[in-house]
Order: structure tokens, then sequence, then C-alpha cells
């Protein structure tokens, strides 16, 4: 077998211990079975390429890595992504606004929404114009291998916005036998779904390909008494589309070529409570990606990875117009007619991997990103910014130290509209028995500011007086420097008779923390800006991890964090980040029949909502249930009910204006309510 085509190699471990660590540390999904020690003879890696194994190596080094399968997401009847990590991943607080494919507020292990990463197979799609919009909301399941999730600061290989992780999303791999699948699928909310994947190989090329389509009229995201009668859009809909083609060409039995293309176009409400007649983002999103793999020899390989990401979106608002008595008169005011707002987006990364000898490896690299975006709604310049960047790490082999591993890595990042930053990391694992085993994980990380924060423009002075018109203003700031954080986490787990457990400890402190909207005086006008102000974002929490197998058919899952995010220490939770957070769920697989279930629960504390109300406090649970039919299990019927208790909770909170008095008010936008899912997949 080809060494770049192995993609489900195994890798022997040189001991029972190391083995157990890495069940639980590399693959401790929500649905993950807890294997007996006596079955614990190897582990399975994803991939051979020096990219795709980041996650796996930085596992066996002291981090956590989180790890969804495709199977377990289609066992449970999940349509977009957002909502998956919502009730499957531990530590990681999701929160969509109006349901799926819409933006949601996210926390992984205290932090702010900025502080994630988001990519799809290594390519960043974390938006470069506001860092803190969560980009999820164009992105379906049904082409996702896998998901990955790395916790802790992960600045060396993944650079700016890493703070708190990354959260990477795998599509269908490469492999020679031919298989696929197309499925379909109804929900209660006027809505469906079609999808299919196929993918195969001959010789020495292998291909991918993948479609989906999913449309609904969506649910009524507001209480009744907070709808004015100016919003005659009253449903949140979604249509997402998207397709996508990999193809890879071995050229020799150690290199491999490669080539991906993604494509979604999109048309998805941006509900409001008020005035509303049409509010739509229509965007065009595309992922274009050139890899190619070379393992020279045992001891030395060479990644190369050319990327391009666009993102182009149509903004449309129409409202509905009042008299003098706050009725609607019928005729209807366009404020904006397909604006533009969106980016480009590409870059150049090079890696090696070199085993030096003496029981240590390095992997090296360069990474350059440019970067241009503009916004006619919220008016950003089209300007350019591109970063280049060094890193390396020295990690150790069992050849050293056969039950601790240890890592060290720095990256130098130079970008051209902000200061330059360095930062490092150490981590390692030790295992002191075959059961029991303490990782840390701490360093540097670093977050450039966005596009907003750099280049906004809301500034006008028509009779070029000097002087501002309208009496306000607010304007980016080129001069901004990059945010800096010093992370540490620290483990310890193990294995105890048929229970997994972690015990995480965290802590998180940023400095040079870029504070928006601060008062700032142009010609004796008062407007705002932003600034590198000397306030710290302080982070301590904890999490509790545990999986459990309680016979062949039953297994239980359960994770608790418990986080303190605070400006200052001033005792103030930071917005959107939940002081605590309960996920736990138990998951059924018949011995005798081709039958599963699962329920999942997500309990979430007190939050400090936006517009300075409180909110959280809620409980919502998904119930699924999958059937097999066929000698093969070909056929696959899924049933999920989603908020299976019709909890009404408010996802985030809003300012609206009342249709009579004309006055502001605020009002909450509700998650999803109850609603069934029925789908149906025939592999083949």
């Amino acid at each position: 077998m080809q060494k770049l085509r192995n993609v489900n190699r195994n890798i022997e471990k040189s001991s029972l211990s190391a083995l157990s660590v890495a069940a639980i540390v590399l693959a401790p999904s929500p649905a993950a079975v807890l294997a007996q020690e006596s079955e614990l003879e190897e582990i399975v890696v994803y991939g051979t390429g020096i990219e795709e194994t980041i996650p796996q190596d930085l596992s066996r080094y002291g981090n956590r890595v989180e790890v969804l399968t495709a199977e377990e997401i289609r066992q449970r009847g999940f349509v977009d992504v957002a909502q998956t990590l919502q009730m499957l991943v531990p530590g990681l607080h999701i929160r969509p606004k109006n349901g799926q494919f819409d933006y949601f507020d996210a926390s992984l292990q205290g932090s702010r929404n900025a502080e994630i990463l988001w990519t799809i197979d290594g390519v960043r799609i974390t938006n470069r114009l506001y860092n803190g919009t969560s980009p999820l909301d164009t992105i379906p399941v049904h082409m996702v291998e896998r998901i990955e999730v790395l916790k802790g600061g992960q600045g060396i290989f993944y650079g700016t916005q890493s703070v708190s992780g990354v959260v990477n999303i795998v599509t269908r791999s490469f492999q020679d036998e031919p298989d696929g699948a197309i499925g379909a699928g109804l929900n209660s909310n006027d809505g469906y779904g079609i999808n299919a994947w196929y993918r195969g190989g001959s010789g020495s090329h292998q291909f991918v390909g993948y479609a989906s389509r999913d449309e609904a009229d969506g649910y009524q995201p507001w209480r009744d008494e907070d709808i004015q009668p100016s919003a005659t859009d009253r449903n949140r809909s979604y249509d997402v589309n998207m397709i996508g083609l990999k193809y890879a060409y071995d050229l020799k039995d150690n290199s491999r070529l490669s080539v991906q293309y993604q494509y979604t176009g999109n048309e998805l409400d941006f509900a409001r409570a008020f005035l509303n007649f049409e509010t739509v983002n229509a965007r065009d999103e595309d992922i274009l990606t050139l890899k190619y793999d070379w393992q020279a020899t045992d001891n030395f390989g060479l990644f190369i990875k050319a990327y391009s990401h666009t993102w182009d979106t149509e903004y449309t608002r129409i409202y509905n117009t009042l008299d003098d008595s706050g009725a609607v008169t019928g005729t209807l005011r366009t404020v904006n007619d397909g604006s533009y707002w969106g980016y480009d987006d590409y870059g150049l990364n090079a890696m090696a991997k070199l085993s030096v000898g003496g029981g240590l490896e390095t992997v090296f690299g360069l990474d350059h990103q440019n970067f241009s975006g503009a916004d006619d709604v919220w008016r950003i310049g089209d300007l350019e910014e591109q970063v280049n960047a060094a890193f390396a790490q020295v990690r150790t082999t069992p050849q050293i130290m056969e039950n601790t591993t240890l890592a060290l890595g720095v990256r130098l990042n130079e970008p051209s509209n902000s200061d330059s930053s360095t930062v490092w990391n150490i981590s390692g694992k030790h295992d002191f028995t075959d059961n029991f085993y303490f990782r840390a994980n701490l360093g540097t990380s670093f977050r450039l500011p966005d596009a907003e924060a750099l280049f906004l423009n809301e500034y006008y002075d028509d009779d070029n007086d000097g002087v501002p018109d309208g009496g306000w203003f607010a304007i980016g700031n080129p001069n901004l420097g990059p945010e800096e954080s010093r992370n540490v986490n620290l483990a310890i787990g193990g294995i105890v008779g048929n229970l997994g457990y972690e015990l995480i400890g965290f802590t998180r402190k940023i400095t040079n923390y870029i504070d928006s909207y601060v008062p700032l005086t142009i010609a004796g006008v008062v407007g705002e800006s932003f600034i590198n102000s000397d306030d710290q974002v302080e982070v301590d929490g904890f999490e509790f991890i545990a999986t459990a197998a309680f016979d062949e058919s039953w297994r239980g899952r359960f994770a608790y964090n418990g986080t303190s995010s605070e400006l200052n220490g001033d005792g103030i939770q930071l917005t959107g980040i939940p002081e605590t957070e309960l996920k736990l769920g138990v998951d059924y697989v018949s011995e005798s029949l081709p039958f599963g279930a699962s329920l999942s629960v997500n309990v979430v504390g007190d939050i400090n909502a936006r517009r300075g109300q409180v909110r959280g406090d809620y409980t919502v649970i998904d119930f699924s249930a999958y059937y097999y039919v066929g000698s093969q299990q070909e056929n696959q019927l899924v049933l999920r009910i989603e908020n299976l208790i019709d909890e009404v909770y408010a996802s985030r909170v809003d300012r609206g204006t009342l249709d009579v008095a004309g006055v502001s008010y605020l009002y909450d936008h509700l998650g999803m309510r109850r609603t069934f899912h029925a789908g149906y997949t025939r592999r083949f």
C-alpha cells in the first residue's frame, strides 16, 4: 500500500498505557465506546499527510482533542454543524440565534466568539471582516467526514484567533474502494433536505464529490407579544446549497497532488421583529485548495498548500412603512438593495517534518496570508492586509522517555497593518500508570484586529470643512496591535473499570485588549473608534468529562464546565459566556436488532446577554433513533426530536422600535422550538 494512500493505517504504541490515553484523548467523542483494556491494541489515525495529522500529533503532546465522526452525526439526524457542536462537544458552548443555518454565539473554555478559529480542511473560514461573527451559517453536515475540536492556545500551527482552540471540519476523505450515499429529510418547520456523495479511485487517481440542498420556511423566533404589527415576515427561513469536488493524483508511491473546490450558494433570512417585510443575506462562498504531500524518506516529509477563500454577500433590507398613527401603510421602503459585503482570503503554507535523531523530531514552516474585504452597509473600505509567519516545533519521541512526550514551539508573525508578535508553546503528557496520566499545555497566543477595527469608515464630511457631518462618526484604527494571551491548560485522566475520565483546569489572561467604540473627538465632534487598552480579560475554569460503557448496549457521557470570564477581575461575567454548562447523554445500541437511540441534554447556566440583560438557565433535550434496513444495513431511517420538552429560551437580546410610540424596546430571539426531523439515507 502506498505511503500516502494508506489513509486508515494503524499506529502501534509502545505500551498499553499510551494506548489507554490515546483512546480517551484522541477520540473522546460523546458517543465513543469506551474499550476494554484487552481490546486496546491499536488506534486509528485519520490521515497521513503532515497537515491532516496535526490534531492527532498535538493530542499525543498534551492537547485535548475532541473528534466527532460522520456516523455519530448521521445517526442523530443533525442538519447543520452548529447544532451538532451545541449538543455533542464538551466545553464548547454554542447558542444558535434562530435555529439551523444562522449566526450563533460561541465560547470554548470561557472564550469570546473571536477567540475560536474555524477551518474547513485546514482552510480558515473565520470571518475576516468581523472575527466575532460565527462562520457556520452556510455549512451543512452531509459532507463531513469528521469534526476535530482542539482545546487550548493553538497559535503555533494555526496563527491568529486560535486563542482558546480550533474547530476543524474535515470533508469526505479519499479512498480506493468506491462508496457513497444519497439521502433526504423533512422537518416540521416546512423544511426539507436532499444530499448525495460519492468517492472512489482507479490506479493513481482518486476523487470525491458531494452536493446538498437544505430549505425551510422556518419558525417564529419571537414571543407573540414582542412582534410589532409592522413585521409581516415572521418566520426565519433559509435556503442552503452546496457542491464540492476533490481530486488526488499520486505522482509516485511517496507523493500526492490534490485539488479541492467547494461552493455554497445561500439565501438566509436575518430575522427582525419590527418593520420587516424582507431582510436577506444572499451569499456565494468559494473555497479552492491545492495541496502537495511528499514523504521523501521515513525521516522527512514536506507539505505545501495554496488556498483561496472568497465570501460575497448581497444584503437586501426592505421595511414596511407606517403612517402617523403607527399603522402599516402598504408602501415599502428599500433600505438596502443588494448592498455588498464580503472578503477575499488567500494564502500559501509550507511545512516540513524531520526526524533529527537522538529521539527528537521537528516540524517547521512558513505561512503567508493575504486578506482584503469591504462592506457597503457598515462602511469598511476595500483595503488589504498581509501576514507572514515562520513557525517551528521540536518534539521528543519514546526513544528519550518511554512514558513522557514533550513539545516546544514558537511562531513569529509579521502583519502588514499591525505590530509583529511572537508566540510560544510548551506541552506534554506523562503516563504514571497504564490507566492514569497527566497532560499540560501552556504558552501564548494572539488575535489580530479584524477589518472593522482597522478600516471602518463611518465618517462623513461632505463639505470638506474638517468637521464630521451629523454630529457623530465611527472609524477604525489602522495602528492597532494584536491582542496577546497567556494560556495554561492542565489535566489528569485515565480509566477506572469501564469509566474513562478527564479533569481539566484552565486559565487565560488577555492583554493589549482591543476595546471597541471608545470615544474619540475630531474637530469638537465626539465619535467612536478602537484602541488597545490597558484592560485585561481574565479567564479561569474547569471541565470534567467522563464516558462509560455500562454493558454491550448502553453507553453514557457526561461533561460539566464552570467558567469565570471577566474584564479586570471586576466580578461581572463577559457577555455571551455561560458561567456553567452541563452536557450529558445516553446512547443505546441493540444487540439483536439493527436499532439504536440517543438522548442528549444541554443545560446552560446564567448568561449576561446583549443590551445588559441576563439570560440563560435553560435546558435543551434532543432525542434521536435510527433503524437499518437491508442485508448490509445499506438503508438507514432516522428520527430526531429537537428540543424535546419545547423549552422557551432567549438565544439573544435585540433592540427594536414600537410601531405606535416610536420608542425603542428590547425583545428576545428564541432558540429553536420543538421540531421533528425524519431522514432516510441509502449507502452503496
